[in-house]
């Protein structure tokens, strides 16, 4: 049976721990990670969702009424808990990897990967979401570059750092990113017909 991106038989895939995809918010972890749970035909979870379904209401709101901390220590306990769930490819939030905890977690139960992607990118991206709390200030660019200077030494942190392409398609990103982690953990696949 040939594959629908012609790469020969469709194999299913079962995964040893989770794919933990990590990085700046519009980076890309959400739209990715969805293509690649569904080629791997394993399920996604997205962190934020799981953070807003649970406390019935969104991050912004979260941040507005809680504060930042609050809201850090929600995430760290629901990334727990999915961490404790059947291997799956999950997306985190863009500060969930500066959590020392988090960064523990994820390394005990999968494979971090860094979606690196260079400012403009980002920018274009996110500039028209409002649903973004970090960057309601005066300057939403220039709070972006210094959250992504202050971050990327700590995502370089992760097992495998994959580069964005801006050119790039879902699914021809998608198809990068799985053959990098092939290549980073040989182990982490294991295909069954």
């Amino acid at each position: 049976m040939q594959s629908a991106n012609g790469r020969g038989t469709d194999m299913r895939q079962r995964l040893r721990r989770h794919i933990v995809l990590i990085g700046m918010m519009g980076a890309g972890k959400t739209a990715l990670g969805t293509e690649l749970a569904r080629r791997l035909h394993v399920p996604f979870t997205d962190s934020d969702v799981e953070i807003e379904t649970a406390a019935a209401m969104s991050i912004s709101e979260i941040f507005a009424r809680d504060g930042e901390a609050f809201f850090r220590d929600r995430e760290a306990q629901v990334i727990a808990r999915i961490l404790r769930q059947s291997p799956r490819v999950i997306s985190t939030g863009g500060g969930a990897w500066m959590q020392e905890r988090n960064r523990a977690a994820i390394k005990a139960a999968g494979l971090s990967v860094w979606l690196d992607c260079d400012l403009e990118t980002l920018w274009h991206r996110v500039r028209q979401r409002s649903t973004r709390p970090l960057l309601q200030t005066a300057d939403p660019k220039g709070t972006l570059a210094r959250l992504l200077e202050e971050r990327n030494p700590i995502y370089a942190l992760a097992e495998l750092t994959f580069p964005a392409r801006p050119a790039d398609s879902v699914d021809a990103a998608t198809t990068r990113l799985l053959d990098a982690i092939r290549t980073a953990d040989a182990n982490l696949l294991i295909e069954t017909p």
